[in-house]
């Protein structure tokens, strides 16, 4: 099922519907991190990947929320960044505002990143 494009897509597919799609489509690097985190590998915690955390409307319009990766233990936000990141700088820091206004950690990490897992894991377990 495509990762849909525009919110009538949204409206007209389940959320979860939604995050399975994306959970199918992972990348490269969310399957990497996942293979670390997964079956509560890191510290016991249970992590959970392509997870919905929200979908509200505000002022006409429509928003949806799903972590690349949340600890919900931590209330913790993991959100891998590729290069699109480069040009959305804008729309994420304002989607970190809300989740931060709703109590959660927000932890942004680049892909390049995962070429040295070890330090992405200890830089998680510091959030945590």
């Amino acid at each position: 099922m495509p990762i849909p494009q525009t919110m009538s897509e949204i409206k007209n597919r389940s959320i979860t519907e939604i995050a399975r799609g994306l959970r199918r489509n992972s990348t490269e690097a969310e399957d990497r991190l996942w293979k670390e985190l997964r079956n509560r590998k890191l510290d016991g915690l249970k992590s959970l990947r392509q997870h919905p955390l929200f979908y509200f409307s505000l002022k006409k319009r429509d928003y949806l929320f799903i972590a690349d990766f949340y600890c919900a233990e931590k209330r913790l936000v993991i959100e891998l960044d590729g290069k699109i990141h480069d040009y959305t700088k804008e729309y994420d820091t304002n989607r970190e505002a809300v989740m931060h206004g709703r109590d959660l950690k927000v932890l942004r990490i680049k892909n390049e990143e995962l070429e040295n897992m070890n330090n992405v894991l200890i830089k998680i377990k510091k959030h945590c």
